[in-house]
């Protein structure tokens, strides 16, 4: 099927439902019943797949990661209870203690706190780069470097990561390339093709798109050699799970070692796992993504142009701009589109942009990006008020930037909205 099919169609298939229901049915359950005793050993000791516990898997999030899988190309998808939650276990499945990674300076505020504060009382260490700066990204891999990790288009800033160079650039050294592919979905952006080898997803957003759950998933590409050398974790024992050696003794499941490790170790042992509800309204959401999103483009581009013709706006960053700077890399993996965020500074600074978010009608002021309505925040008061100054600037946060996340409302009301919040800002 092509690719707006599966966005109804993969992972269920309602001829094989004994009840005949076109729609995945919500599987309430904590257990399920084994065969027997062999059946149950068989499936803690991965001789095949199957339904043990839900923490591990269930047959509604099932469908859900089969869905995911398909619509971005890949081998293998966890879904999990957050986007954060995703970011975390995809990092701890393949790092430990003395272990690094190279990521782009320019993050998401909680993802920076995380990288910044949390990771690395654990002894696991962020390099952030310039992530245009391909010279300094190689230059920052060394020995214990286990991944580069960046967004496919940086938040709040829209920087459009280059995931081709990048991914060339880890692959020389035998590391993966994971992508926050957020801000892009697989409407956009099928990170795989230009040769990222893992997909995080804050589902929360755009993939589910009304604003009603929290969720986040992991994919993986398939076919990555986790037994390089380079993953101790895949390379020892592991004592939690019957001394398996990942990257070694999966057998034919080796082309998705990563994903069964974060299933069977993270979310088995930690247990950020998603609830069957929350799989379910993913996948409604995920029906109209392609329509939505269409939307949510030309809505974005239109108000990008309105606003920087505005002369109280002192500048405007839309990557589907022929004056922005990732306009080229914009075409080239954004599918022509430039996304659905656009961010503008204010003239008057800080305390202007504020007022500006004061004075919106429409738009809700909210801490959240991708749902259908259009959405709006201050991002230097409140999702990256944890950052200083200097920190704002390098996570491409400056102090007097608004972030909006356009819906798909009528674009005039779009417009008449900024309009008279501008001039009420003055």
């Amino acid at each position: 099927m092509k690719y707006d099919s599966k966005l109804l169609h993969a992972g269920w298939d309602s001829d094989a439902d004994p009840e005949g229901s076109i729609t995945v049915p919500i599987y309430k359950t904590t257990a399920y019943q084994f065969n027997n005793t062999e059946h149950a050993a068989s499936l803690f000791g991965l001789k095949e797949f199957g339904n043990i516990y839900s923490r591990l898997g269930n047959p509604t999030v099932g469908a859900l990661e089969a869905r995911l899988t398909a619509l971005d190309g890949g081998a293998m998808s966890v879904a999990l209870a957050s986007g954060t939650s995703a970011v975390m276990y995809s990092l701890i499945n393949i790092m430990s203690q003395g272990d690094n990674f190279v990521t782009a300076s320019q993050l998401y505020g909680g993802t920076y706190t995380m990288f910044d504060n949390i990771l690395p009382e654990y002894g696991i260490n962020a390099k952030k780069v310039d992530i245009t700066d391909l010279k300094a990204v190689e230059d920052s891999i060394d020995e214990k470097t286990r991944a580069v990790y960046c967004e496919t288009v940086t938040n709040p800033g829209l920087v459009v990561a280059d995931i081709t160079a990048l991914s060339e650039i880890a692959h020389k050294h035998g590391i993966p390339l994971i992508v926050d592919a957020t801000f892009t979905t697989s409407a956009i952006q099928k990170s795989f093709e230009f040769g990222a080898d893992i997909i995080v997803y804050s589902l929360t957003k755009w993939m589910s798109g009304h604003g009603r759950v929290i969720a986040g998933a992991v994919i993986e590409k398939g076919g990555f050699d986790w037994g390089n050398g380079n993953f101790p974790l895949y390379d020892k024992p592991d004592t939690s799970y019957g001394n398996m050696r990942w990257g070694h003794d999966l057998g034919d499941l080796s082309n998705v070692a990563y994903s069964i490790r974060l299933r069977t170790v993270p979310l088995r042992n930690l247990g950020a796992n998603m609830s069957p509800d929350t799989a379910f309204e993913v996948m409604s959401g995920l029906e109209t993504l392609s329509l939505r999103m269409e939307r949510h483009c030309i809505n974005a581009k239109k108000a990008a142009e309105f606003l920087i013709n505005h002369e109280s706006v002192e500048w405007v960053r839309f990557p589907g701009l022929e004056s922005d700077p990732s306009y080229e890399l914009s075409e080239k993996y954004l599918n022509g589109t430039g996304g659905s965020m656009v961010v503008f500074g204010i003239k008057g600074g800080k305390a202007a942009g504020q007022k500006f978010i004061d004075n919106l009608k429409m738009f809700r002021h909210v801490a959240n990006v991708g749902d259908t309505r259009s959405l709006a925040i201050h991002p230097a008061s409140t999702t990256h008020s944890q950052l200083d100054e200097e920190q704002l600037i390098a996570a491409g946060s400056p102090p007097e930037l608004v972030r909006l996340s356009i819906g798909i409302e009528d674009i005039e009301d779009i417009i008449e909205d900024l309009s008279q919040a501008i001039e009420s800002s003055k």
